[in-house]
């Protein structure tokens, strides 16, 4: 089996510059074509195996239906959608295998299966906080990342979304209620990512944290997502399922 062939979607920003970078390292890797705004992604799709998309959250949508047509796998690593746009990302996955992450590093994914698991063992009377941080270009808030982990905590208490998370808090807004969870997003100079997750009781407090300091690791991750994904059966999977870290 001869090495897989990717385009790179996004390949003038950051995490596009890093997965060139980490695949132009791996001998099992060819970069077939690094793409960015104007490039023509449909003619490029009959020459790889499999896409890895890092660019904006109007552009994913397109960069699916076009792969979907063409058979081929999909690593999305865009966050920022609406939920109109992941509904039709999983009917798209129906056709195709895509992997579709919040956070490729292998480190947060392992946040991730902590969260679950101290959630479950913490139970109802410790309140959840998360508080992420990210560099001042970022444009979506909160981070996808953040996003996940208060989706983890509100699936363990069965809460909310939408209804139970407060995003910051400001003026008399009263005593912190037991079921809502409280989501903060820090922005300044070029952290490439911290986030934290707390969980608060009378007398003790628990707090996970991960901090990246390198885009590799996400990058590292996005291209091992695309191996795993290249000749699997359609479907919808994440960064857990490539890890093994799915019960």
């Amino acid at each position: 089996m001869g090495a897989l062939k990717l385009i790179i979607n996004g390949a003038k920003g950051r995490m596009g510059q890093a997965l060139i970078h980490c695949a132009e390292a791996d001998p099992d890797l060819i970069v077939s074509a690094a793409l960015d705004h104007g490039d023509d992604l449909a003619a490029a799709l009959s020459g790889c195996d499999a896409v890895i998309d890092f660019t904006h959250a109007e552009v994913t949508l397109g960069v699916a239906e076009a792969c979907a047509k063409a058979g081929k796998a999909l690593v999305i690593g865009t966050t920022g959608h609406s939920d109109a746009v992941r509904t039709r990302i999983t009917e798209l996955s129906k056709v195709i295998p895509i992997v579709f992450a919040p956070n490729f590093s292998v480190g947060v994914n392992t946040l991730f299966w902590l969260t679950r698991k101290a959630a479950e063992i913490l139970g109802p009377d410790f309140d959840l906080e998360v508080v992420e941080m990210h560099h001042r270009l970022k444009k979506d808030s909160p981070s996808g990342t953040a996003r996940r982990l208060v989706e983890i905590l509100a699936e363990v208490r069965g809460l909310s979304y939408d209804s139970d998370v407060r995003h910051g808090r400001e003026g008399m807004v009263g005593e912190r209620t037991p079921t809502e969870i409280g989501l903060h997003a820090v922005r300044g100079g070029d952290v490439v990512g911290d986030h934290t997750v707390i969980y608060a009781n009378v007398g003790e407090r628990v707090e996970l944290t991960h901090k990246a300091s390198s885009r590799d690791t996400f990058a590292k991750g996005a291209l091992r997502a695309a191996k795993w994904a290249h000749g699997r059966d359609p479907g919808l999977y994440d960064m857990q399922d490539v890890l093994g870290l799915t019960d």
